[in-house]
């Protein structure tokens, strides 16, 4: 089985090869569907499966090139890149546009659709879908139309992304006074120190280690502000690119026959309409913001009584943040590290899925982009399922944040043999030297189970179709459900105890930083809950109607007004670089974050309630929901596996709030 998993050898050198081979498979798949629509009787087995496997070749082909793109990006990757993702645009439009196929799918639906399995169904069902969200039944001259938008709108959102890395690569703040620098812990301090000029000085970038270190610990507010300023002003050119792209997004919505790009984004979701995500969004705000309002009267009170004059802006909200809560329950991010050192902290990980899920985890050798990477197989009840590369640490040429990519889905090959998943986990984590290992902040270690549980929905798959197998076909507000989930375990005593142990010492860590850690995890949980309202309420806004980027600004500043305690400066151009909606998957689906931790919280709670290591709630959670894929609709999964419709306040429990009603009782 091990002979199934491809090996990651692209590099530099030879993606001039991988982009033929990208071409001439796209070359292949064409002559293949001809010759599929040429077949006198198409049925399922003969015409969808083989359509689906050329796909997943095609993706296992092109998926190395964009992943370096992401993750090692040079002049060279962008370039091979941008050329294959007009070309791949153009042919999938093509394709979703093509009547023939289109027809042969809603025939086999309805000829067979009663004797296939529900994921064979799905599969149909998603593809018709697909088909006239692309515009199949329009006439030629819209078709082409929708073609040109969708190419350009490909082109532009890698414009997005790449304007977005250059200027975080190309940014620094030298600070040549220790005094401005002093408060920030030895393992910062060391990784910002350089020699300038036969002097020693300290470095600041827009990478998320440095930026956060220094945003944390800075004490010289003026310097605070200039990288905050620096980083909320990233790429400016992006002004012209998200308008041209909301632009763009309106006219493929209206050709559709939708009202609003919201719209249309939502006719795949879970989530009926634009206006019910709103109401949904506008009633969170309304029940976390009195909470919000209490944390930063609080937060005010203690920042003046620490000499700051005036209240607390952006760009001091770290800084006096993480001393209140060090002051509040002791918890210091900097106490934690030395606990939490990566490689311990995989290793606690694996331990605990484990004991939940029956998972064990072995480390191989296989080529890697990078000497940090590790790959590790994936086995369950002795049998090999999978395989996992993980690349935490931060480096230059490296997109900043966390995700999970998929490689392979798991799915039937056309020999009827079993192909196992493939799936990528990438973060930022502070890199390791010649004489420290990488230590984690606890955000990072939670950051690193929600990713985990990401890559569980794609690697525990037992779906056979591929277009339905992991996370494919996963409406895009339930993406996030096994995610979020997992992330939650990060600070239970008994999951930390598998992992923070001193990595000097070998000490585990002390019951009493356990408990200040699940204390403090609601630490200004309301305002942190408003934030993320805001984004999505923003997002979702300006995908209604159609905006220029003068307009974005204006709604920008409205949903602040409504929804925000802290206001951020009027120079914050937020907007400019909103990866998540402008480069990623999210557009008129940041909500997704918010609407999926409801089934999180919730599924959270019942492994919670029943003393975390229940097998019966495990068995069912993995087989009700992390081996079906997309192949049913998400609630229907969370259905199966609770026994019930989720409950909306789990969400509001989970993150300590209150709602007045509760605080009157």
């Amino acid at each position: 089985m091990e002979t199934l998993f491809p090996e990651f050898t692209v590099n530099e050198e030879n993606i001039d090869k991988q982009k033929e081979l990208v071409l001439k498979q796209i070359k292949e798949n064409k002559e293949k569907i001809e010759k599929l629509l040429s077949l006198p009787e198409k049925t399922y087995e003969n015409f969808v499966t083989p359509y689906q496997l050329i796909h997943e070749r095609l993706g296992m082909l092109f998926f190395p090139i964009s992943h370096l793109n992401y993750v090692k990006n040079s002049p060279k990757t962008q370039e091979v890149y941008t050329e294959l993702i007009t070309v791949i645009t153009e042919y999938y439009t093509q394709l979703n546009q093509d009547e023939r196929i289109y027809r042969a799918f809603k025939e086999i639906l309805q000829k067979e659709g009663d004797r296939l399995s529900e994921e064979k169904r799905k599969v149909l069902q998603d593809a018709i879908k697909d088909f006239e969200l692309s515009g199949v039944g329009l006439p030629e001259e819209k078709r082409e139309k929708v073609k040109e938008i969708n190419i350009k709108l490909s082109q532009l959102q890698n414009q997005f992304a790449q304007n977005l890395l250059n200027a975080t690569d190309s940014y620094e703040m030298i600070i040549e006074d220790y005094e401005d620098v002093k408060e920030l812990p030895d393992s910062d301090l060391q990784s910002a120190k350089i020699e300038k000029d036969g002097k020693i000085v300290y470095r600041f970038t827009l990478h998320q280690p440095s930026y956060i270190s220094y945003m944390t610990y800075g004490s010289n507010r003026e310097k605070r502000e200039q990288l905050y300023r620096a980083y909320v002003t990233r790429a400016p050119q992006n002004e012209q690119v998200l308008e041209e792209i909301l632009l763009l997004r309106d006219d493929l919505a209206k050709l559709l026959g939708f009202n609003s790009y919201a719209e249309l984004s939502l006719s795949k979701k879970m989530a009926e309409s634009p206006e019910q995500v709103i109401s949904f969004l506008r009633e969170l705000a309304v029940k976390s913001r009195p909470q919000a309002e209490k944390e930063y009267q609080q937060l005010n009170e203690f920042a003046k009584s620490l000499g700051l004059e005036g209240n607390v802006q952006a760009y001091d909200f770290a800084y006096y943040a993480e001393k209140l809560k060090k002051k509040q329950f002791n918890v210091n991010d900097e106490d934690y590290k030395p606990y939490f050192e990566k490689n311990a902290v995989i290793k606690g990980l694996f331990n605990f899925l484990k004991k939940l899920f029956k998972l064990d985890f072995e480390e191989v050798k296989a080529p890697v982009w990078h000497p940090t990477v590790s790959v590790f197989h994936l086995y369950r009840k002795g049998n090999l399922i999978g395989r996992l590369y993980l690349d935490l640490e931060a480096r230059k040429g490296k997109r900043d944040g966390a995700w999970m990519d998929e490689w392979v889905s798991y799915h039937r090959n056309i020999e009827g043999k079993t192909v196992p998943p493939v799936a990528f986990i990438v973060a930022n984590f502070s890199p390791s030297s010649e004489d420290r290992p990488s230590l984690l902040r606890p955000y990072d270690v939670e950051t690193l189970f929600h990713e985990m549980g990401h890559a569980l929905h794609h690697l525990l798959s037992r779906v056979e179709e591929p277009f339905v197998s992991g996370i494919s076909g996963v409406e895009w507000d339930a993406v996030e459900f096994p995610s979020q989930f997992l992330e939650k375990f990060a600070y239970e005593p008994a999951v930390l105890k598998e992992f923070a142990y001193h990595y000097k010492t070998g000490e585990p860590i002390p019951e009493e930083m356990i408990q200040k850690l699940k204390e403090s995890k609601n630490f200004m949980s309301a305002l942190s809950m408003l934030r993320q309202i805001e984004f999505a309420l923003f997002d979702m806004l300006i995908h209604i109607g159609r905006h220029t980027a003068e307009d974005v600004q204006k709604i920008l500043d409205q949903v602040r007004e409504e929804i925000s305690v802290i206001k951020p400066p009027s120079y914050n151009k937020f907007q400019w670089s909103f990866s998540h909606i402008f480069a990623g998957g999210y557009a008129a689906g940041y909500y997704s974050y918010k609407w999926a931790e409801v089934l999180s919280a919730d599924a959270y709670f019942m492994f919670i309630d029943s003393g975390i290591y229940n097998d019966d709630v495990a068995e069912s959670f993995y087989s009700e929901v992390l081996s079906k894929g997309g192949s049913r609709p998400a609630m229907e999964l969370f259905k199966n596996f609770a026994g019930r419709e989720p409950d909306v306040d789990a969400l509001l429990r989970l993150s300590g709030i209150k709602t007045s009603q509760e605080e009157k009782v």
